[in-house]
């Protein structure tokens, strides 16, 4: 899956309003384009309170999840269905993932096969990505997969 400009400016956007938001109770986010889907609903009320040992924070956008003070762990759902991508898919608790590092050292997770898709942005230098992915595995599982990711060997 190759990312627009537009995308990574949104991603950018992300980052900066998490850490701007360090100093107010609420984080300021952007709700993806389905995040009315009612599959996205049933994804947020199964968010937990913590995430990698980070308290949850309110959030103003819907289908949307925060953690950390300051934020350290982002949650978006009502992203594009992905089937097919370039990025390297790994599997944590049960839900594929595709991982994008352009950012490095914030991770975007988009899960692989689900309808709609979430994303999860992680700031690799205060939580790790595997544990983020796994706390928040039980809610994203609620999205049922309707591929796998697969890998191909010469």
């Amino acid at each position: 899956m190759k990312i627009s400009r537009t995308a990574l400016a949104a991603l950018a956007s992300l980052a900066l309003a998490g850490s701007l938001s360090a100093c107010s109770a609420t984080v300021s986010l952007e709700a993806a384009a389905d995040s009315n889907n009612p599959a996205c609903a049933e994804v947020s009320v199964r968010l937990p309170e913590t995430v990698a040992d980070q308290a949850k924070r309110v959030t103003d956008a819907q289908a949307t999840g925060a953690w950390g003070n300051p934020t350290t762990v982002i949650l978006r759902c009502g992203l594009p269905v992905v089937e097919v991508s370039t990025l390297p898919c790994v599997t944590a608790s049960g839900v594929d993932w595709l991982v994008d590092d352009s950012r490095k050292p914030s991770y975007r997770f988009i899960t692989f096969g689900r309808n709609p898709a979430t994303e999860v942005i992680v700031d690799s230098r205060k939580v790790a990505g595997v544990s983020a992915l796994g706390d928040l595995s039980a809610a994203i599982q609620s999205i049922e997969a309707t591929k796998r990711c697969s890998s191909v060997t010469n």
